[in-house]
């Protein structure tokens, strides 16, 4: 197997908040040997893709309200928001099908960076200040808030201390709201907006309620038009196996009551207090 396929199949195998942090690592790199190789100003590449806080600049780079999040200003913006993103994606997955994921984490980077725009366009304090948005912290603090509000007795380990998921949630708002007047106030409003989406998310969830299903049918209309003229002549059939068995034995309202069971039992006892039949059911509700 050469190299190339090697890495490919690698990055196949590597679960979507594993495949978001490989995306981010390798653009910090390249950004940052490009820059060195040629001898460009550090934000040669960075400027096209950053999220500006004028709204006349922002017409006219529209990708901007999602691109900013995939650049860093320096190497520990990125581990930071790379560890973080790994443990929280690791908790998420575990409880939720990947496209969630997405619409948590694209949700929060989106509303972190209208919350930037319309900041820095309404308050007075922050007048006269020329700067932009990047990196990934308003959306990995939508996919932490989501977790801490979903489940938020739930007991995690840190350092040496476990600590409810709510605890470590309120921690970090409060940190964010601290720090606006001290520096980088947009990124730290920025925080706050995805934590703002990683709260109502999971609330309405709770209740029910998916409000990133019209997000997802809109991503998935947009790449449905760009694969139109694409045809493949073979369907997969496979894949859903497992799930349409369960489907086939009890009816759409057991199948989401028994889901529904599993995960109130984990918000309240935690992920090891399933059985194996619960934590397999689960699992395969999961890959549906």
């Amino acid at each position: 197997m050469s190299i190339t396929k090697d890495i490919q199949y690698k990055f196949k195998t590597l679960s979507i908040a594993e495949k978001l942090i490989a995306i981010n690592v390798a653009i910090f790199i390249l950004n940052a040997l490009f820059v060195f190789l040629m001898q460009q100003r550090q934000d040669v590449i960075v400027q096209w893709f950053q999220l500006p806080k004028s709204f006349s600049d922002f017409i006219l780079q529209p990708w901007s309200i999602v691109s900013y999040a995939f650049f860093h200003a320096g190497f520990m913006h990125i581990f930071w928001n790379m560890i973080l993103l790994y443990f929280t994606g690791r908790i998420f997955l575990n409880l939720f099908k990947p496209r969630m994921f997405l619409n948590v984490y694209f949700l929060g980077t989106i509303t972190g960076g209208l919350l930037f725009l319309l900041s820095y366009n309404l308050f007075p304090a922050f007048s006269g200040i020329n700067t932009a948005l990047i990196g990934a912290s308003a959306a990995v603090m939508a996919v932490l808030i989501f977790i801490c509000t979903y489940m938020p007795y739930q007991e995690v380990r840190v350092i040496f201390f476990n600590i409810k998921l709510w605890h470590l949630g309120a921690f970090f708002v409060l940190l964010d709201l601290i720090q606006i007047p001290m520096g980088n106030a947009g990124g730290h409003i920025a925080h706050l907006g995805g934590a703002l989406l990683g709260f109502v998310y999971a609330k309405k969830l709770g209740e029910g309620k998916d409000i990133g299903s019209g997000f997802e049918k809109g991503v998935d209309s947009m790449v449905n038009f760009f694969k139109r003229s694409k045809k493949s002549p073979l369907k997969t059939v496979h894949k859903n196996k497992s799930a349409a068995q369960n489907k086939s034995t009890i009816s759409k309202n057991e199948y989401q009551r028994k889901i529904d069971e599993i995960l109130d039992k984990i918000s309240k006892s935690g992920y090891d207090s399933l059985t194996k039949e619960e934590k397999d059911f689960l699992f395969r509700a999961g890959k549906e």
